[in-house]
């Protein structure tokens, strides 16, 4: 019989599946490699592996959490539906025209990425509505029967209906969707209005095919899921990880599955504001580093930042404005190719470059011994001493360390005369300062100095890599959690049931309506807390506000946080000192003379979080046991530095300490500690990397 205390969490990465289960407080997890064909097999056999350590049975468990990248994955490869939009007349090629920004400025051969549908699968209706939600131009059936016609003699799988000033009346799209649903019961339809109700058409319309052509293939995937732990005996619900750090029903994301193109790296973050509420720490550089992306974010207050509108699949250089753009609700953070299975190669210039293309588990680095021929981040890191070639995921893989000498040597050494060892520092150097390099980027657009930030590490191959990204960012503190190697698939069992409601409905503060303000807010709270409802029946549910201002004339809009009362009474002039005072900490001053306008609304329901309860830190008493000798590059040193083998496991007590560079190996990743650093060993398991300098 399934029991609320047994709970599993699983994250579908480029690489590995990381499976996590927690039975009444302790956990047991596995890391296995994702099968691409049938990703539902890898969570299955992760499941099982953890229910033997554990030693329960499928039927005992409470509850699934799932997070994943296949939805990243299909717009990226372009690997979805067979898909179509329907627009209003005259806006057939906004998601081809893009917007008038140039994401590289002098670049005189500059190509825009491809629109995810190309022209002839666009169709347009007539009828208009206006900025006010008004009806300019009626729109009949009559006016749509035609086009729905050519839908069903091209063959389409799903459409995407994108419709003018959608999110201030949808009657139109509601239409358009009767009547592709009474004469093709079988395609999947999604509305703008549902998906994503925000002016901007460029962004809605992008969203909204986004949603459409990847929904058969997630809604295929998730039924299978559904079916094969079903047929393992699990019987409980079924929840998804979304973009914006909380957790839906399996409807809702088979419904709007573009919301879980970022679910993966948000549980990721949630893990990481789990673990800075451990230690009442508020400023904290998330570091995510898996086996195909490297993810990193500002967390402040132990909560991450969120946005409204990221971007999928940058093509040029990873510059924004190069990708597509989805509006939804969103932790922000900065995503590079640089994962262990991230592949290097020299380019016209003589230099090495890393990423984005991944080796994955399919064939996976050369050291897997699975085909791959070509140098990754993981093949530099055994060369050069960091990963012990026996011990590899748990044991259950040999790492072939003269397959990668050869690799790094035929594709990277050979072309810049040099051999294996220097091949593989020069590629660990350019991954380690593009993660770095990213990381200072998002900071100074935060207006963050990094210096006071203590970095969070997690994911198979971070804790590899933290100690060298915090000598480059200056950063004197790092954390390696326990379970770092699965941190994500730990933070869906962390995260609360969640769903944002949104609505663009343009307002100035001079023309100031609190009564229909209060009753838009009320509406989007219902929608959200009905979403969150369908999740769990019993658990208190919290509504968070935020407006999006900005003044008369700019661009963009910055979001500011409003308190239930304030929400629900209404005031312009505290409205106007929210904005002033979060423009001027933002940009230094405010602008005097200009009106400030209301752009979009926003309710966020949600569970309450788990309470937390602080570690009591140790600053280190007794010297760790040593469980072998080791030898690895210090790139600090510029060579290889002698040290010593440890062991995170009962071997490791509360209060140890290591005071030489070494290794600390476990199940799901190693923690490389170099000349620069201590590690103490915290009392809720947490390897803390310290610069020496701050060590009396």
């Amino acid at each position: 019989m399934a029991d609320p205390m047994i709970r599993l969490g699983a994250d579908i990465g480029g690489t590995f599946t990381d499976v996590v289960l927690e039975v009444r407080g302790q956990s047991y997890s596995t890391k296995v490699l994702t099968t691409y064909g049938a990703p539902e097999d890898a969570i299955v056999d992760g499941m099982m592996q953890v229910c033997v350590k554990a030693g329960i049975r499928p039927d005992q468990i409470g509850q699934v959490i799932h997070g994943t990248t296949l939805a990243t994955n299909a717009l990226i490869e372009r690997r979805g539906a067979k898909t179509a939009l329907i627009t209003t007349e005259g806006f057939r090629d906004v998601i081809e025209m893009r917007t008038e920004s140039r994401f590289e400025q002098y670049d005189l051969n500059l190509e825009l990425p491809a629109p995810l549908l190309p022209r002839h699968m666009r169709y347009t209706v007539p009828g208009r509505m206006d900025a006010t939600g008004s009806e300019l131009l009626p729109l009949t059936r009559e006016d749509i029967e035609p086009v729905v016609e050519q839908i069903a003699q091209a063959g389409y799988e799903s459409v995407a209906v994108g419709l003018i000033h959608s999110y201030l009346n949808d009657a139109h799209e509601k239409l358009v969707r009767d009547v592709l649903s009474e004469r093709l019961p079988d395609v999947m339809v999604s509305l703008s209005s549902e998906v994503s109700p925000q002016m901007r058409e460029y962004e809605r319309f992008n969203t909204v095919v986004a949603n459409a052509y990847i929904k058969p293939q997630m809604k295929s995937y998730l039924s299978r899921l559904e079916g094969r732990l079903a047929g393992e005996g699990v019987g409980c619900k079924i929840f998804l990880m979304h973009s914006g750090g909380g957790i839906i029903s399996l409807k809702d994301a088979a419904d709007f599955p573009v919301r879980l193109v970022e679910s993966g790296p948000a549980g990721g973050a949630v893990f990481a504001a789990n673990i800075a509420a451990r230690y009442g720490l508020d400023k904290v550089l998330s570091f995510d580093m898996g086996g195909t992306t490297a993810k990193i974010c500002l967390i402040q207050n132990q909560t991450p930042k969120t946005s409204r509108v990221f971007e999928v699949a940058r093509t040029y250089r990873f510059k924004k404005g190069s990708g597509m753009p989805i509006s939804i609700p969103v932790i922000d953070m900065v995503e590079i190719g640089a994962g262990g299975g991230s592949i290097a190669h020299v380019d016209a210039l003589q230099q090495i470059r890393v990423g984005p293309e991944s080796a994955g588990s399919e064939p996976g680095p050369a050291c897997y011994g699975r085909g791959g021929e070509r140098p990754t981040v993981t093949d530099a890191d055994l060369v050069l001493g960091k990963l012990q070639a026996d011990e590899f995921a748990g044991g259950s893989m040999s790492l072939d360390k003269a397959a990668s000498q050869v690799a790094l040597q035929n594709e990277l050494g050979e072309p810049l005369g040099m051999d294996a060892r220097d091949a593989a520092f020069g590629l660990a150097e350019v991954v380690d300062e593009n993660m770095a390099n990213a990381a200072r980027v998002h900071a100074v657009e935060n207006g963050e100095d990094l210096s006071e930030y203590t970095m969070i590490a997690f994911g198979g191959a971070a804790p590899l890599h933290a100690a060298r990204l915090c000598e480059k960012l200056g950063i004197d503190r790092c954390l390696i959690p326990p379970g770092a190697g699965v941190g994500s698939a730990i933070g869906f069992l962390r995260a609360p049931f969640s769903f944002e409601a949104t609505r663009s409905a343009y307002m100035t503060l001079a023309d100031f309506d609190a009564v229909s303000i209060k009753a838009l807010l009320g509406e989007l709270q219902t929608e959200a807390t009905t979403f969150v409802r369908s999740c769990d029946n019993d658990s208190e549910i919290l509504s968070e506000f935020k407006v999006y201002m900005r003044y008369t004339g700019q661009g963009w809009e910055i979001p500011i946080t409003l308190t239930q009362k304030q929400a629900l009474a209404p005031d312009a002039a505290t409205f106007e000192a929210l904005f002033e005072e979060n423009y001027s900490r933002l940009f230094g001053r405010t602008v005097q003379g200009l009106d400030i306008e209301i752009t979009v609304w926003a309710v966020n329901a949600t569970t309450p979080p788990q309470p937390v309860e602080r570690t009591a830190e140790t600053s280190g008493d007794k010297v760790a046991v040593v469980s072998g000798k080791c030898s690895f590059f210090d790139a600090a040193v510029g060579d290889n530095v002698a040290g010593y083998l440890y062991r995170r496991g009962p071997k490791f007590d509360v209060g140890q300490y290591i005071d030489f560079p070494g290794k600390i190996i476990e199940d799901e990743t190693t923690i490389i500690i170099p000349k620069s650093r201590r590690a103490i060993y915290q009392p809720d398991g947490c390897i803390d990397l310290i610069a020496k300098k701050d060590l009396t």
